[in-house]
């Protein structure tokens, strides 16, 4: 006679009354740690976090948000996130609003127009959030958002713009000025620049500091080349200068191409492959440095001298600033948190 034997159903999940039952505190302790409040003594605050681990408790948003009558949830608005760039800030920007215990709803936008963000709004307002991230790269976008009046918080990302807004960026001048002093430093008389497209404004923006750097030097500024940050445009630009060290063996006085400072990493691969193709050793014949740090700049051939953005510090300053509002119930002003770029090294800089 066969025996049958129903299997468990689904585990009960972890309540906070579990978790204090196991710390050994009241109900209203477990909900002060949870919240950050500082009115709780670090060794009652270790207790409870060790229950939380050990039970594997999980907060519930969705009843928090009936209690609070909030739905902790912030929106992203972003344009061109197939970049490395917006799809860093992107990554950032949501690991941030977790960390703040939100959640992040991201609206992605093809082209920056005050109908499209003013229908991303309309969107991500349907969605209930509190408050947004918009990410403004170029000056279509902050000519969109300077036309809307906007119902929640606002924090922009990358602006570089004078509108009343709280912001975060990267100092993308001081970022160019330090790749370009450091060829400077090789010891070459000046270096040449393949400049993003000229309505971003991160590309306006190094291309001021690199021609800033020149000038303060007393080296000759030559015509920046432009690209669109894909690689094959840096490909393009690399043949173009490749012709111009051919040109200039060939005549006598001619600006020698000795060192370029790429405004992104993809473009520099472009550029290296051309180079490459044309005989010129890097960095024996010239020096090549990139902008951002992708992940596979170390891994070029030679790896590629860069400029490092911490794209998990911007997004944890932008989920900050919006919070800061959402708690003051403020809204506006101009506060401004600017991050500092790192230079990274590498062998496609300094011969070996």
């Amino acid at each position: 006679m066969s025996q049958t034997t129903e299997s468990p159903g689904p585990r009960r999940a972890p309540t906070m009354a579990d978790v204090a039952q196991v710390a050994g505190v009241s109900h209203q302790t477990v909900s002060r740690v949870l919240s950050n409040h500082p009115n709780v003594r670090d060794a009652t605050r270790a207790e409870v976090q060790r229950a939380i681990e050990a039970l594997g408790y999980r907060r519930n948003s969705s009843a928090r948000a009936l209690v609070t009558r909030r739905t902790l949830t912030l929106g992203v608005v972003a344009c061109n996130p197939t970049l490395f760039g917006p799809a860093s800030m992107l990554f950032g920007l949501e690991e941030a609003a977790r960390d703040e215990g939100y959640m992040a709803s991201a609206v992605t936008l093809r082209r920056f127009t005050a109908k499209a963000l003013s229908e991303a709004i309309d969107h991500l307002s349907g969605w209930g959030v509190e408050g947004i991230v918009v990410m403004v790269p170029h000056r279509a976008a902050v000519a969109a958002l300077a036309e809307l009046r906007l119902p929640f918080p606002v924090v922009t990302v990358e602006g570089g713009h004078a509108l009343p807004i709280p912001g975060v960026s990267v100092d993308q001048e001081l970022g160019a000025r330090l790749v370009t002093g450091h060829l400077l430093a090789a010891g070459h008389r000046t270096v040449w620049h393949v400049a993003g497209p000229s309505d971003w404004l991160e590309a306006e923006a190094r291309v001021k500091g690199w021609r800033a750097t020149l000038e303060e030097a007393g080296a000759e500024v030559p015509e920046p080349l432009v690209g669109d940050w894909t690689p094959l445009s840096g490909y393009r630009a690399g043949q173009e200068l490749a012709g111009r060290v051919a040109a200039g063996a060939a005549r006598r006085g001619a600006l020698d191409v000795s060192a370029v400072f790429v405004a992104n990493d993809q473009m520099a691969l472009g550029v290296m492959r051309a180079f490459r193709e044309a005989g010129l050793a890097v960095p024996t014949r010239v020096a090549i440095a990139g902008f951002d740090d992708i992940p596979e700049a170390e891994f070029f051939a030679p790896p590629l001298t860069t400029v490092r953005q911490d794209f998990t510090a911007v997004g944890q300053a932008s989920i900050r600033l919006l919070v800061s509002q959402l708690e003051s119930g403020t809204t506006g002003g101009d506060e401004r948190v600017v991050i500092e770029p790192r230079l990274i090294v590498r062998s496609s800089t300094t011969p070996t």
